[in-house]
């Protein structure tokens, strides 16, 4: 069997240095790393700095008290950010590493994975509010209480999201991507013991356990992308996982008023009808849990970019949820992004949820034609996803789209609040958009219900515009993006790795106070 942890492109390979003999450091360490050790050869017990001998130090002074030379941009843009492997020294560099950076095959098996589950969970989201006529029949209960099967997914995101997005950050991928996919299946199973017009309450807790396993997959698109994929293509990357879960959603639109049809009058018919949907719902869920616990791995054995390996060598020290969760808030183009994403996504799952009841209004009967309508919707969407993620990886121009908001929106926020966690980002645009979602839902359902469906259209039209309009506002500071091709900033020096004449002379030039006070 072939293995699938196959490096594809490695970077940084031993011997190789990098453009124009530079490696970066931070910006608050020395460029030099002192040490007394004797050293082998006729300069034994030299001191030496970045693999200067004594003898070397005269001209360093002299150098010190000559006017620096900046280094040209181009030089700066070519330099690389980080230490790599083990073993991967750069010749004329004492300690400093090219960064071992290379794409994994199996990083597609954990794409796909994870879209299938996440298509399943969206897919139980959304298969009451499709033919709520129907469950409020069978169930006898009234269209609010069919609506909150959908909007419990919206209520139970918001306050479970900062736990879920801790333990993204402290505890890994894996283990969250195993709580989602695990209580996708939990509940999948739960809901085949409420096919009985007595039992809403089971199916509530089923769902229930769906919309908490959701709080442990829709921050992780970005986060997967971010590991696994390359900076070509992380942005299709993001918006492939999305559309597993925007496929879910057309899936649940297209399949349950085709499984479950309106047959009130036979209800013996209906439970078999509505007992088919949930086995076979649970089914697919258990195999696609069973399929995680064997093949979705942590990260892959070397970082796929040069961004992702900066956050990987970063010590766990540094590292504080409270801190990244103040910085975000801080970032005015990061809120702007939480508004306006709160609002597009929000009005979308406004309209998925009441989407029966408007075509019902004027249309009575028409529940096939209603989930037709619904497929459209989120297939424009999901073409709109691809079509961005493609775009996105050759141009980064994120401010000039609307379709296909949820994978942009992602990875923007990933791009301007870089260094911060990516699941830490997309769980507050995720729980913005839950919050709009609850909001919105009650206020068009109840405009439609008491003035019609044009009211609750106009009501979600005006909000979008405002949207819009927020979305220009936005400063686009793309962080992560700058990092992947070598812009350094302020808190990144570079230091020349080779030993001849120009770069000895460089390398004089680029030492720091406290290099000379050691002198």
């Amino acid at each position: 069997m072939a293995k699938l942890d196959v490096e594809e492109g490695a970077a940084g390979a031993p011997g190789h240095p990098p453009a124009n003999g530079y490696l970066l450091v931070p910006g608050g360490e020395p460029p030099g790393k002192l040490s007394a050790e004797p050293q082998n050869g006729p300069k034994a017990g030299c001191l030496t700095l970045n693999g200067v001998s004594r003898d070397s130090l005269a001209a360093a002074v002299q150098a010190l008290d000559r006017p620096r030379t900046p280094l040209a941009p181009e030089e700066e843009t070519q330099t690389r950010l980080l230490p790599g492997g083990p073993g991967e020294e750069t010749p004329g560099a004492e300690g400093a590493r090219v960064p071992q950076t290379a794409l994994s095959a199996r990083r597609f098996v954990v794409l796909l994975i994870f879209s299938l589950y996440s298509l399943v969970n969206a897919f139980q989201w959304i298969q009451y509010s499709i033919i709520s006529n129907v469950f409020r029949d069978f169930y006898r209960v009234s269209f609010l209480h069919i609506d909150w099967l959908s909007m419990v997914y919206m209520l139970a995101y918001v306050p479970l999201i900062f736990p879920a997005t801790w333990l993204l950050d402290t505890r890994g991928l894996r283990l969250t991507a195993l709580l989602g996919s695990g209580l996708n299946c939990l509940g999948a199973w739960v809901k085949c013991g409420s096919v009985q017009q007595h039992l809403f309450w089971v199916t509530m807790l089923g769902q229930c356990l769906c919309s908490v396993a959701q709080v442990f997959i829709l921050g992780l698109p970005s986060r997967i992308a971010s590991v696994w994929f390359g900076p070509k293509e992380v942005s299709t990357a993001c918006a492939t996982a999305v559309l597993g879960n925007q496929l879910g959603t057309a899936v649940g639109f297209l399949l349950p008023p085709v499984l479950v049809p309106n047959t009130q009058n036979n209800t013996d018919l209906l439970e078999c009808n509505i007992s088919t949907m949930f086995y076979g719902t649970s089914s697919i869920a258990t195999f696609l849990c069973l399929l995680t616990v064997i093949a979705f791995k942590e990260k892959p054995p070397y970082p796929p970019s040069q961004a992702q390996a900066v956050l990987q060598n970063s010590p766990p020290a540094e590292y504080s949820y409270k801190k990244s969760i103040r910085n975000l808030f801080k970032n005015i183009p990061f809120v702007l992004l939480l508004i306006t994403y709160g609002i597009m996504t929000g009005a979308f799952y406004s309209v998925s949820t009441l989407l029966n009841q408007m075509i019902l209004i004027h249309y009575e009967g028409e529940e096939v034609n209603a989930g037709r309508i619904g497929l459209t919707l989120v297939v424009a969407g999901m073409v709109g996803s691809i079509l961005c993620g493609l775009w996105l990886d050759h141009t980064k121009t994120y401010n000039f789209f609307m379709t296909g908001y949820l994978p942009l929106g992602f990875e923007f926020a990933v791009e301007i609040t870089y260094p911060e966690s990516e699941g830490t980002s997309s769980g507050l645009l995720n729980a913005s958009a839950q919050i709009f979602g609850i909001l919105f839902t009650l206020a068009q359902g109840k405009l439609t219900s008491d003035y019609g469906p044009r009211a609750g259209n106009i009501f979600l039209c005006i909000w979008m515009f405002l949207g819009i309009i927020l979305t220009a506002l936005i400063k686009s500071d793309l962080k992560r993006h700058n990092i992947n091709i070598g812009i350094a900033n302020g808190d990144i020096k570079a230091v020349p790795v080779e030993d001849s004449p120009t770069d000895q002379e460089s390398k004089t030039m680029m030492m720091s106070k406290q290099s000379e006070s050691a002198i």
